[in-house]
């Protein structure tokens, strides 16, 4: 494939040569299914100690129809359809980066992006298979130089951070075999319940707390979307707690991209959606079916087999610190191997519109870039991290 955003080099591009994918992974309920993918082959040299590595970059949140792809958003950069759909790929924030230093990268769609399955939004499982398996893919593709042996980094931010650490605890049990030197999970939604249903971005109506309502509602739509097609257990449920506006809502979400969603729920509370206008905390009591399948999707509860990098900014105000930094502490209790840092210095900018999620961003993934270097290099990891926690 041609990437949007390069510029030729003989027969090929700068900064790599693409080529789409489609491979093999297992869903949420441990059935084969498909999912697509890109593989950048990095056109620099690589500099580094050992073989040229892979970086298997899971992407944050793009939406849920087809159009928001990164393996279709990679080859346009921009998609626009008339009035509201919408979106950029912003990821080649973190793609290029790691490409400009002579790495190569394999991009996982997810499962149901760019296939005709719906997208299992922030599923743990769904996800970490569909990177896990990004690798094994890269392993095989013809003439892209990843081997079984080829150090292999994971790298996430926000519903890509959730991925990354979901695929580096998932590992011993899936995976085992991927010689992954070290994961990076910035802004994780490691616990959906403090993320989707507690945190103010979802919560918050206009004049709730003198708070603005937020961004997250519509990722809610996205969530259970996924629920529904996963969990048949939970569709009564779902279908007796949103009201006519709720589903319509529902519905309408799974055909957009993120800023689309994002224009047709702002100012929204989750409480509009549903039944009785019950809050997020009541949607949950009455709906145990639903409740479970949320709660088994919390990240914290394996032992990653390689180190990670965890990270956050303090005034995050769609992915809440707080459950952030208890997944390090999670990890910590198993043993893992940890590192927690938390970006300070962002102030709390219009709270409940991402802001505080969107800033951290590149400075996090810089640092990111450094701890990589490091586990690359086989250098240890800081001292002290988990007692720091």
């Amino acid at each position: 494939m041609t990437l949007a955003l390069a510029l030729p080099q003989g027969a090929g591009q700068i900064p790599g040569t693409a080529t789409k994918v489609m491979y093999r992974s297992t869903d949420a309920n441990g059935r084969p299914n498909a999912v697509t993918g890109t593989f950048i082959k990095s056109s620099q040299a690589w500099h580094g100690p050992g073989p040229r590595p892979v970086v298997a970059v899971a992407v944050g949140t793009q939406g849920q129809g087809d159009q928001c792809a990164p393996s279709k958003l990679l080859g346009q950069l921009i998609h626009y359809n008339f009035p509201l759909d919408l979106m950029a790929e912003y990821e080649v924030l973190s793609i290029y980066p790691l490409l400009a230093r002579g790495m190569s990268v394999v991009v996982t769609d997810y499962a149901g992006l760019g296939t005709p399955a719906m997208h299992d939004y922030v599923n743990r499982l769904a996800e970490a298979h569909a990177v896990l398996d990004s690798i094994r893919a890269a392993q095989r593709l013809p003439h892209s130089e990843v081997t079984p042996a080829t150090p292999t980094i994971v790298f996430g931010y926000s519903q890509g951070g959730g991925a990354a650490a979901a695929a580096a605890e998932s590992q011993a049990a899936y995976a085992p075999e991927l010689p992954i030197r070290g994961t990076y999970s910035g802004a994780p939604p490691a616990d959906l319940i403090a993320t989707m249903f507690t945190a103010p971005a979802v919560v918050a109506g206009p004049f709730r707390n003198q708070r603005p309502g937020g961004v997250g509602v519509g990722l809610v739509g996205y969530y259970i979307n996924g629920v529904y097609a996963d969990y048949p257990d939970t569709r009564a449920e779902i279908d007796r707690f949103l009201t006519p506006q709720g589903q319509q809502m529902r519905r309408e979400v799974a055909r957009t991209c993120v800023p689309e969603n994002v224009m047709r729920t702002l100012y929204r509370s989750i409480s509009d959606y549903l039944v009785g206008g019950q809050s997020a905390a009541e949607l949950l009591a009455r709906n145990p079916h639903f409740r479970k399948r949320t709660e088994e999707q919390r990240i914290g509860t394996l032992r990653p087999m390689a180190p990670v990098l965890v990270a956050s900014g303090s005034n995050d105000d769609v992915i809440p610190a707080g459950q952030v930094r208890q997944l390090a502490r999670d990890w910590c209790a198993k043993g893992a191997r940890v590192e927690y840092r938390s970006t300070r210095w962002i102030p709390d900018v219009l709270p409940s519109l991402a802001i505080g999620h969107l800033l951290p961003f590149l400075p996090v993934t810089a640092e990111a870039l450094a701890w990589i270097d490091d586990r690359l290099a086989n250098r240890p990891i800081a001292s002290g991290s988990c007692t720091s926690l």
